[in-house]
This record gives C-alpha cells, structure tokens and sequence, in this order.
C-alpha cells in the first residue's frame, strides 16, 4: 500500500510540477503501472499539454515511415530578439571564445615548456651509501601529470576551435 501512495504521490508530483521533464509509463504483465523519468524497455513517452497539466499522448511512438519529431510553431508571446541585438550576442560570443582560445595556446605553451624542463630534470635520490640513483616511478609520475596538463590544453583548444568553426 505504500508503494501505491508513493507512486500517487510522485504522479501528482509531476503532473503539478511547471518544469515538464520527459516521463514514461509502462504497464507489466500483471497489469501494474510504472511511471519513471527513466526510459525502459516496453515503456512509453508521455505528451504533456503545459498549459492544462493533462497527457496529450501516451501512445508509444510510431516506427513507421512517418517522424514524430516535427517541430512546432513558436507560441505566441515567447520573447523573440531582433536580428541586430542577436548579432550583437553573436559577435560577443565570438569574441569571448576568441579571447579564451589564445588564453588556452598561451597555457599550452607554458605546458609544453614545463615538459621539456621536466623531462630534462630526472627525479634522483642518494643511498644510505651516498650513491646517487634515478627514482624511476617519480619520474614517469612527474611526466604523466605534465602530459596530461599538454593534452588538456590541445584538447581545450579543438574544442574552442570547434566552437569558433560553428559560429561561421
């Protein structure tokens, strides 16, 4: 019986909620009904009317010829920007990215100058005897940390390249 009012509970949550999320229903073979924000094998997508918190569809989706996934008209009243002030925020983001791409070769630089120190500087330890020796395992530690800080700004750098490639 508690299983049933929490699930009562978490539907009237839902249905009452102004933040739609995707929910699913399936229906087991005994009959018994599962609602989740989880998509499960059997489940199907529920359709919300936002305005009248009721389900629009809850029939499984099609996997015929035909896409469900049609875009709708605006709805009146969504705040619409003018193509200049759009622009505006276009160029902006430009040059943000732009600024944050040479901010990320300047690092990249730094990064690869630390690894060519590092890799010139081996890790070394003297004995008990005062021999001195190579620390191996320290060393390949102090490089795999600077060669991963090297790939995260290449890394960094595709992908503000990416992003400034898009823009165009």
């Amino acid at each position: 019986m508690k299983k049933i009012l929490s699930l009562v509970t978490l539907v009237i949550i839902a249905f009452s909620s102004n933040a739609i999320a995707e929910i699913y229903k399936r229906v087991d073979a005994d009959g018994r009904i599962t609602y989740s924000n989880i998509k499960t094998k059997g489940a199907t997508r529920l359709e919300f009317d936002p305005d009248a918190n009721t389900i629009v569809n809850d029939r499984p989706k099609s996997t015929g010829g035909s896409s469900n996934n049609k875009r709708s008209a605006t709805p009146e009243g969504f705040p619409k920007v003018d193509k200049q002030t759009q622009n505006q925020r276009d160029g902006k983001r430009q040059e943000i990215l732009q600024n944050e791409l040479d901010s990320e070769k300047a690092a990249l630089e730094e990064a690869k100058k630390a690894y060519a120190e590092g890799e010139a500087k081996p890790e070394i330890y003297k004995t008990a005897n005062g021999a001195t020796m190579r620390n191996v395992p320290k060393f390949q530690e102090k490089m795999k940390s600077l060669q991963d800080d090297v790939d995260s700004h290449e890394n960094n750098i595709k992908l503000l390249q990416k992003e400034l490639d898009n823009l165009h």
